[in-house]
């Protein structure tokens, strides 16, 4: 026996002008709902590095690529306040550090990658800037049970083919509006002038958990007083980011 669907043309028309203004009605509204900084270049991909948010929010974030002593301090600090963070891994050391990765995902931390080698993804061509990528997805995952959705490039350093080769492997590629320059070991004081200071309600701060930020762990707790004391909240990047709006900076 054969079966034939019949279908009407006019009714066809008048379901796909229903869907395309359901579309367009949950666009305007997704869009009135969000405010976010960001690095694009036309039809580019997006780079997030600041929120525009009515509440007082900030986002913690750490880097780590060496090293073992530094990130457990920093785990107990933020423990202790109950803050949750963004750790952005690179794949080689969370290969080398599983007990350490498996208490940032136990502590409720986010994590996000830093690419496997820590190599820069301008100098790469894209298909070897596609392996790393993989690469640190599958040793992060393996490690974490996590598959992550957020990338930070290497050194932080970007431009429209890391922005594209990203979104192709369906990563948000993050940067930051505020460096606490904690890599160059000023001291704990200036590190943490060097976020209070600035800090601005969506900010998304870079901070280091690396043995090579020798001053991080000294400095945090201080900085995490002044913050509060200042009225400031501490999420994670997925959770700034779920409410805001897009605007965009010139990437080539």
């Amino acid at each position: 026996m054969n079966f034939f669907w019949v279908w009407r043309g006019k009714r066809i028309k008048q379901t796909m002008v229903i869907i395309a203004a359901a579309f367009f009605a949950a666009l305007i509204l997704f869009v009135e709902g969000r405010d976010l900084a960001v690095f694009t270049s036309n039809d580019t991909p997006l780079a997030i590095d600041q929120v525009k948010s009515e509440g007082k929010q900030l986002a913690l974030t750490f880097d780590i690529s060496w090293g073992e002593t530094k990130a457990i301090p920093i785990l107990e600090e933020l423990k202790k306040h109950n803050i949750s963070a963004s750790f952005f891994l690179s794949g080689a050391w969370a290969e080398r550090h599983p007990e350490i990765v498996e208490q940032i995902v136990k502590d409720g931390h986010e994590i996000g990658s830093l690419g496997y080698r820590y190599e820069n993804y301008t100098s790469m061509e894209d298909i070897e800037m596609r392996k790393d990528i993989i690469r640190a997805q599958e040793a992060i995952k393996k490690v974490s049970g996590v598959h992550t959705e957020l990338i930070r490039p290497p050194n932080g350093n970007f431009n429209k083919r890391v922005l594209e080769v990203s979104n192709k492997l369906n990563y948000t590629v993050i940067h930051w509006s505020l460096d606490s320059n904690d890599w160059k070991n000023p001291g704990a004081s200036d590190i943490i002038t060097n976020v209070v200071k600035d800090a601005n309600s969506g900010d998304i701060i870079l901070l280091h958990a690396s043995d090579s930020a020798k001053q991080t762990d000294t400095a945090l707790p201080e900085l995490i007083a002044q913050l509060k004391k200042k009225g400031y909240d501490f999420v994670t990047v997925s959770e700034l980011i779920s409410n805001a709006n897009i605007n965009s900076k010139e990437v080539k």
